[in-house]
């Protein structure tokens, strides 16, 4: 007889990307969506015990790839041409875990973004794939929200 109420993990492959002033959002594969914090070793000559205190540094936040298939839709290049330019187009979003339903289940908001890198897709002539482009983000801040 069941104690309790079954709880499934969520699958990775439901979920969409929201990223301000964009409407491209079906990507095949985000990655890098992590936060490390550092410490510091601190000790003052007046401390008793023989170790080092350990302080809270600074937060450090690796890059987020994104992969898509490659569509005519520009707007990802267009983001990184502005950057290449000289504009300071940082952006927000967010990527967005859904269940089976499709219903909002996690959400990751990512702050201050801009593309550090975009890739073309590689040819092969002798290949049967679908081309797929990738871009990095750079960014300086990822906190879980609730949906």
């Amino acid at each position: 007889m069941p104690t309790g109420t079954r709880v499934d993990p969520f699958r990775t492959f439901n979920f969409r990307l929201e990223i301000d002033g964009l409407t491209v959002g079906s990507f095949r594969e985000c990655s890098g969506l992590a936060a490390d914090g550092n410490s510091i070793d601190y000790r003052e000559g007046t401390d008793l015990p023989r170790s080092v205190r350990k302080l809270i540094g600074l937060q450090t936040y690796p890059n987020v790839t994104l992969k898509r298939g490659y569509t005519t839709n520009t707007e990802l290049w267009d983001w990184y041409k502005n950057i290449v330019n000289g504009i300071s187009d940082r952006r927000n979003g967010s990527v967005i875990l859904m269940d089976e339903q499709r219903k909002d289940v996690m959400r990751w908001s990512i702050e201050n973004m801009w593309i550090k890198k975009i890739e073309a897709p590689t040819f092969n002539a002798t290949a049967n794939e679908v081309a797929v482009e990738s871009v990095e983000l750079v960014h300086e801040g990822l906190t879980l929200d609730e949906s």
